[in-house]
């Protein structure tokens, strides 16, 4: 039994979706580039790496801890590769204003902080347009 407008709604779903990953990570990706181009350094380390079930290798979380000039611990979540492990030191960038909104890793390796959230932004930003086309054609002429 086929619902009327069920593929509408997916599909309108997915680009809603797509649309909001696209929007977030483009807005780290701001922060980022004006974090390593100005942003105060410091040296982190990072505390802890989880997986998700099943060790999946893309689902890997890593979690990075450094103390601001006032102080402040602050632990953060932020893309790394596969070789920072817990305990490995990194440089971080922060603002010191939001040091909790506004952290990352500055120069960890061959991909760089801001490459790895424009290839985040490119990649869901395709993905918005693709279903959005798909969208389009089942609105106005597809079946």
């Amino acid at each position: 039994m086929e619902i009327p407008g069920s593929g509408y709604v997916v599909v309108g779903a997915l680009v809603v979706f797509f649309g909001w990953l696209t929007v977030k990570h483009a807005r780290r990706l701001v922060t980022v580039a004006r974090m390593v181009r100005s942003g105060t350094r410091t040296t982190g380390t990072c505390v802890r790496v989880e997986t998700e079930p099943y060790n999946r290798s893309d689902a890997t979380r890593h979690f990075f801890a450094f103390r601001t000039a006032d102080g402040r611990d602050v632990e953060f979540e932020d893309l790394a590769g596969w070789s920072v492990k817990e305990g490995t030191e990194v440089t971080v960038a922060y603002d010191p204003r939001d040091p909790e909104r506004t952290a990352t890793i500055a120069g960890r390796g061959s991909w760089s902080p801001v490459l790895q959230c424009l290839a985040l932004v490119a990649g869901c930003g395709m993905a918005t347009l693709g279903f959005t086309a798909v969208f389009l054609y089942q609105v106005i002429g597809g079946n």
